[in-house]
């Protein structure tokens, strides 16, 4: 009986036989895949929170309007008493602290909010909100508020829970985190769905993982240039990238504007002992700054905020941020209730514009109840989203405890006319975005040393075994 040719021993070992030229997506899909993996795992659970918390700020400008019904509206009457009048009630009702701001009934429905600061019990960056009938001047109460927007105190709970549950300004870095990964993991997943075959897309018919990995795409694909738009405006007032944002757009000359309440003249004799404090000693000139402030086109809704000192102006600002937003302000000089200064919306740097938009659309203010709901959708996709993913993950592994890796050493086929622009890329990404570049250095180096001690047990393994 014949025998076999012993094997050569000068044949070369397998990592020397020529690898055949593959093409650029067959390279990069492994490290997209690798990637959007890590990501996915680790990240994720932080996205699961920040969509969780999300999904009910986003319900929360509704809600308020059902638990507050009381004080933010009156029957409509047939005539509005003069502002003064509105404002000394509320000062009636609550004499501490000092008028910050006045916010006009907007609505025949609406009441005024007489805003003040500095009330014990109300911390410093919120104001003691009291809310007058327009048509009785009787307060129907007074409740926190925050921000701009008018958050109450429901809403603000929700914010506060959202941005940094409830943390300070370090809970912050966990929604700036979740913001600087969800657009990689959002366009890492398009780039894996759009490169499988279309047949392997299908979920009617499919099972088991298959089936989840379809539901999990085809939510994705539909979702994603919506997270990759909460991603970028997310980071626009985070701690870190925020920040970057911010020095980029003054250098480029894209900061938002501010108006000047400067009069250049003391008017102390006008404003009485009040000045300086925020409160107008004689509110009577509040009807005169709302109408000088008519006079050049701003309508409701608006707020009143008198003169920080003697020598500066009564600031009326427009503070519509539903579409079209309403942004305009005029300075007046409480002395001759002229306009001494004016800034539009309409001039403001193209960036600051788009900043604008952006914020208001993502806190769902922009286009009011749709926005809200397309909001609640998204967060709604997100979660699902995770949920099917780690379910893919648990699949994976036959229900082991991190289930069959992912092949390592994707990095290593990338053609290096691709490779080095890249990774110069994503340092300078890195740089601006630090929550993201240190978290994925992080997995570089954890994923070199795994796949560095995988190796050298193999190794180690066949020379054990070699006789």
């Amino acid at each position: 009986m014949p025998t076999a040719p012993a094997p050569t021993t000068d044949a070369p070992p397998p990592s020397a036989v020529p690898v055949p030229a593959r093409g650029l997506r067959s390279v990069l899909r492994p490290l997209v895949l690798r990637l959007h993996f890590y990501a996915g795992v680790l990240v994720a659970p932080f996205l699961l929170v920040a969509a969780t918390t999300g999904l009910l700020y986003a319900a929360s400008f509704q809600a308020e309007k059902i638990v507050y019904a009381h004080e933010l509206t009156v029957p409509a009457g047939e005539r509005r008493l003069p502002l003064s009048e509105q404002v000394a009630a509320a000062r009636e009702a609550h004499p501490e602290g000092t008028v910050a701001a006045v916010r006009p009934s907007p609505e025949a429905d609406a009441t005024t909010r007489v805003l003040l600061s500095g009330v014990p019990g109300v911390g410093p960056d919120r104001t003691l909100a009291v809310f007058v009938d327009p048509y009785t001047a009787q307060v129907r109460g007074s409740l926190e508020q925050y921000g701009s927007t008018g958050a109450l105190p429901l809403r603000t709970w929700l914010d506060g829970l959202h941005g940094n549950l409830h943390l300070g300004e370090s809970g912050r870095l966990y929604s700036e985190l979740a913001a600087s990964w969800l657009w990689v993991i959002a366009v890492g997943g398009l780039a894996l769905w759009f490169g499988r075959r279309r047949d392997r897309r299908r979920v009617r018919g499919a099972t088991g993982r298959r089936r989840t990995l379809g539901l999990h795409g085809t939510v994705g694909v539909w979702a994603a240039v919506g997270f990759v738009f909460l991603s970028a405006t997310g980071l626009t007032w985070s701690t870190y990238a925020g920040a970057n944002i911010d020095t980029l757009r003054t250098a480029l000359h894209q900061a938002t504007p501010s108006i000047s309440a400067a009069t250049g003249g003391d008017h102390g004799s006008h404003d009485g002992p009040g000045a300086g404090t925020g409160a107008p000693a004689d509110p009577r000139g509040l009807d005169t700054i709302l109408a000088a402030a008519r006079a050049q086109g701003l309508g409701d809704p608006v707020e009143i905020v008198p003169p920080a000192d003697a020598s500066s102006a009564y600031v009326v600002k427009q503070i519509q941020r539903s579409w079209p937003e309403k942004q305009d302000a005029v300075a007046v000089d409480p002395a001759s209730g002229e306009v001494i200064d004016e800034l539009r919306f309409a001039d403001y740097p193209l960036l600051a514009k788009l900043t604008r938009w952006g914020i208001d659309a993502h806190t769902g203010t922009l286009f009011g109840l749709a926005n809200q709901v397309v909001l609640m959708a998204l967060a709604l996709s997100l979660i699902l989203l995770i949920v099917w993913g780690y379910r893919m993950w648990w699949l994976r592994g036959k229900a082991t405890a991190f289930g069959r890796p992912i092949p390592r050493g994707a990095w290593q086929q990338v053609p290096p006319q691709i490779l080095v622009p890249a990774l110069a890329a994503v340092a300078v990404l890195g740089y601006f975005v630090p929550l993201l570049g240190i978290p994925l250095a992080a997995f570089i180096a954890v994923d070199v040393l795994l796949g560095e001690i995988a190796h050298r047990k193999s190794a180690r393994t066949v020379t054990d075994r070699t006789p």
